[in-house]
């Protein structure tokens, strides 16, 4: 283990060894301890009580948080058209179609979401093996394949996130930035939680929520009670 930097030690500090903190205590907890000269982003970490190779219990949802991410996120949209001028008018940062494919074929990657149409999905569908590792292929159940570019453009810009369980049972979101207040890192992470809970597989047995951590970039991590959290 590498040695930690005066700020790491002054952050530690400020952790109860073993101490599970409530969701808004961690809230305000989180502020204290980023000691960044940036604005760090904050992370939540939910471990889930399911099995990631079972498609039955493979947790994957979407969260529009009351407060966004504070992240600036740059939108591609891959429509016919017909429906460009609504996505641009929407705040898509790039629009088109062919072209775009073309440049993500030769690796261009310097986007955040893509949004395309059920009607171009035979086209877009052959970037899967550029697309797919970089979590950025479109899906329907993430509302990132939909008729109404628009409005899906609209709700990515005002703070929709897309998450899904990786292999260990592990959900990790971006829900703001070290310069939200605690009110806003409370509320973001709260609604990401119930959503979470919401999506409980049928086929999951004992306990859904095994822990939850929140950090930020390079702080220490947080551990928050679950049973402060009267809805999971």
């Amino acid at each position: 283990m590498g040695k930690l930097t005066k700020n790491q030690k002054i952050a530690g500090e400020k952790i109860v060894p073993g101490k599970a903190y409530s969701l808004q205590e961690a809230s305000a907890l989180v502020k204290d301890i980023t000691l960044t000269k940036f604005d760090a982003s904050v992370e939540l970490a939910v471990r889930l009580g399911v099995d990631p190779r079972k498609a039955d219990q493979m947790v994957r949802g979407v969260a529009t948080l009351p407060h966004g991410t504070g992240k600036e996120v740059k939108v591609l949209v891959l429509c016919t058209p017909d429906k460009e001028e609504e996505a641009k008018a929407a705040g898509a940062d790039h629009v088109g179609l062919d072209d775009y494919i073309k440049k993500i074929e030769g690796g261009w990657t310097d986007i955040d979401v893509i949004i395309t149409m059920p009607t171009v999905m035979a086209k877009v569908g052959k970037l899967g093996r550029v697309l797919g590792p970089r979590g950025l292929m479109p899906n329907p159940k993430a509302g990132t394949v939909t008729l109404d570019v628009a409005k899906a453009v609209e709700e990515v810009k005002a703070g929709k996130i897309d998450f899904r369980v990786d292999k260990t049972g592990i959900v990790h979101a971006n829900i703001g930035k070290s310069s939200f207040s605690p009110d806003q890192i409370y509320e973001n992470a709260h609604e990401l939680i119930t959503t979470i809970s919401k999506l409980k597989p049928s086929s999951a047995k004992g306990t859904y929520f095994k822990s939850i951590n929140m950090s930020s970039t390079m702080s220490p991590v947080i551990a928050i009670d679950k049973n402060s959290i009267s809805e999971i």
